[in-house]
């Protein structure tokens, strides 16, 4: 089989990577603390000491990092992609980014002859895991086509969306949407249990009409309990909330919503919240109640 890449070992990019090598894909991975790479060694995934060394190993290199400043810096810094890429390499972010970052990394790799496609991902730690991400794609269509059964092991769901920067676009969307509906589930959590409600009962009857929502159905009970075990970090998903709200602003689209949405998840942050789940903005919207 095909001798894949992977750069990132992150909440994410550890389980992908994971399911590659399941799969008997040859693997070679690097991250910036090398220690995480231990647990994909003992699977019999080999280790680069820089993301060029990974590059020259590999016929195609994936990439998941936590923002768009990670996803330059493994370009352009000492021992960066740059410094390996070449014709017929292909490269594929899976990053959360903006589109202006997705393009200059596409432009950046095609003009050095490699092939590129942006694939950020719908899912967290569980589907990552369990392979059932959905791939978000846009970019070289032939490369795509290449790399599907490595997808279709990481994945169950993908999708083609254009050109390069569609793929940011569209997951930009989708997590500020989550964002939204964390929020208002969170609103509604502390506003149920300030009146009396029992916290079982609000999340049958959300989950017997047309509220019901697997978002809801997994995260009640945990932000009942206080359980906010990181599965997506509060810090990524206030990234992705202010990078949506950065395209609506380019685009002169009014996002009230999310507006004040993104100031919840920043009061969270600087109430030392970034490493829990995103569901832990329900700890700024009681602190609100509380200041009140």
């Amino acid at each position: 089989m095909a001798k894949y890449g992977f750069l990132g070992l992150g909440i994410m990019g550890c389980p992908m990577a994971s399911n590659l090598i399941k799969a008997g894909h040859e693997v070679v991975v690097w991250n910036r603390t090398p220690d995480k790479c231990a647990p994909l060694l003992e699977k019999g995934a080999a280790q680069a000491q820089s993301p060029a060394e990974v590059v020259a190993l590999s016929s195609v290199t994936f990439a998941m990092v936590s923002d768009p400043e990670a996803s330059l810096e493994l370009l352009f810094g000492s021992g960066g992609v740059l410094e390996a890429i070449g014709e017929g390499k292909g490269y594929v972010d899976c990053s959360t980014i903006d589109p202006h970052t997705a393009i200059e990394i596409g432009l950046s790799i095609t003009e050095q002859d490699g092939r590129f496609l942006e694939a950020p991902v719908s899912g967290s730690r569980k589907p990552a895991e369990d392979g059932t991400l959905i791939f978000l794609c846009g970019g070289n269509q032939s490369l795509l086509e290449e790399i599907r059964p490595a997808l279709d092991v990481m994945g169950k769901i993908v999708h083609y969306l254009g050109p390069v920067g569609q793929g940011a676009r569209m997951k930009l969307v989708i997590n500020m949407i989550m964002g939204g509906m964390i929020t208002a589930f969170a609103e509604g959590l502390a506003l149920a249990e300030k009146a009396g409600l029992q916290t079982d009962d609000l999340f049958t009857v959300l989950d017997e009409g047309v509220l019901a929502a697997p978002l809801f159905r997994v995260k009640g009970p945990r932000m009942a309990a206080g359980d906010f075990a990181a599965v997506f970090p509060l810090r990524h998903e206030q990234k992705d909330m202010r990078l949506a709200l950065q395209l609506g602003e380019e685009l002169t689209q009014p996002l009230s919503n999310a507006a004040a949405v993104n100031a919840l998840f920043l009061r969270a942050l600087s109430a030392g919240c970034g490493n829990e789940d995103f569901s832990a903005v329900l700890k700024a919207i009681r602190t609100c109640c509380r200041d009140a």
